[in-house]
């Protein structure tokens, strides 16, 4: 397969970005907003808020809220200098992320009993217990979605036959982490501690599959020391996501080459003889261009002979990939769905969700992430870390 375009100028891509995140921004505020206005008006319609609780108070915290959650959406990708000293507005961000994803648990607990009741025409005798019993399990929901978000992501083990692997290089251990966005929320002291997660591991090759940043992150010392701790004898590789994309580009990559990891922009490169590492930038912005093809086209073309595994943040084009011999694909970016059950819309987009997804003779591994984004809420699965056991295949 021969393409003759390639994929855009970076400051082109991060233009696009910039549109792609203002009008995600513009859908996001208003379906937040039908969320509250539907779950208020369901809960003052239960009597011991109703009466119990005055209007004026049950929709005023309504507003608070809806306006906490819009300033931190908007603002929440100032720069770190703001950020990080900032504790009160890191509180502020923690609030409002969560009530975003206690918002969608109470919208589907109240529908849940709306829909059960015919929307209390069919059922009118137990529509206020329906309710009730809908504001007692979306709660429920939510403290178990932030138990899980806030626990430390479990490691997922995987032993992978890889095709034309050398025989001296069977064993070798890949540490995968993805989606860590950094920022605001997730800071220094969490990738301290994912830092010590991913030593136990003792890794011949660390990958980053994209999503380090989220937002703009100005160079922090502290964070940057903890960035130097990640290490491996065959490299720290890393591919950008979309939020890598969405902050300073090249000031974000500025920092991964200072603290010693090697970039994979578009390319290949030959880690040991016959042990080829590749690598693609986010393909969801150059979708737009119709250039996503060409990012992966480039970025496996001309590379010698060997075991591949090929790195993607997004977990696009894995039939291409096979075809053009990669053993091991690794792609991110789905969280899992993050919070159930908003994965069945994330399948629709994006059908290789998580896990292990076997295509012909290649692998393809989709990390559900190590981090969050938005709230740091995680339902059911919490974040993982992989450890991909490398075998040389018995047939090469």
């Amino acid at each position: 397969m021969e393409l003759i375009s390639y994929p855009a100028s970076r400051p082109e891509i991060h233009r696009k970005a910039g549109i792609l995140m203002a009008v995600f921004g513009i859908v996001m505020t208003v379906v937040v907003t039908l969320m509250q206005l539907y779950v208020f008006w369901r809960a003052s319609s239960l009597p011991f808020l109703g009466h119990g609780v005055p209007n004026r108070i049950l929709w005023g915290s309504g507003t608070v809220l809806w306006i906490l959650f819009f300033v931190v959406r908007t603002y929440g990708y100032g720069t770190a200098e703001f950020k990080t000293t900032n504790t009160l507005f890191t509180v502020l961000s923690l609030i409002g992320m969560d009530w975003l994803g206690m918002l969608l648990l109470f919208s589907i607990s109240f529908l849940a009993a709306d829909i059960l009741t015919g929307f209390g025409f069919l059922l009118p005798g137990i529509i206020s217990r329906m309710r009730l019993l809908a504001l007692f399990a979306g709660g429920i929901l939510s403290v178990i979605a932030v138990v899980q978000g806030m626990r430390s992501p479990v490691i997922d083990s995987y032993d992978i036959d890889l095709p034309h692997l050398p025989s001296q290089l069977d064993g070798t251990v890949i540490v995968a982490v993805s989606d860590l966005h950094l920022g605001t929320l997730i800071g220094t002291q969490w990738l301290c501690d994912r830092t010590d997660q991913i030593r136990e591991q003792h890794p011949d090759l660390v990958v980053m599959v994209g999503d380090i940043f989220d937002g703009r992150i100005m160079p922090d010392g502290d964070l940057l020391s903890a960035m130097h701790r990640i290490t491996a004898p065959l490299g720290v590789w890393v591919v950008q996501g979309n939020h890598d994309v969405y902050g300073d580009w090249n000031q974000n990559e500025q920092m991964l080459t200072a603290a010693g990891y090697q970039m994979l922009n578009d390319r290949w490169a030959e880690v040991r003889p016959g042990f080829i590492l590749a690598g693609v930038e986010d393909l969801t912005i150059a979708r737009r261009t119709g250039q996503d093809e060409a990012k992966v086209v480039k970025a496996l073309a001309n590379r010698p002979p060997g075991a591949t595994v090929f790195l993607s943040h997004t977990p696009w084009h894995a039939e291409m990939a096979a075809s053009s011999g990669v053993g091991l694909m690794l792609s991110a970016h789905t969280h899992g769905g993050q919070i159930w059950p908003f994965g069945e819309l994330v399948k629709l987009r994006y059908p290789l969700l998580e896990g292990l997804y076997p295509i012909g003779r290649t692998s393809v591994i989709v990390c559900r992430g190590t981090g969050t984004w938005g709230p740091r809420m995680r339902l059911w699965h919490p974040g993982e870390i992989l450890r991909i056991t490398l075998h040389a295949s018995r047939d090469t």
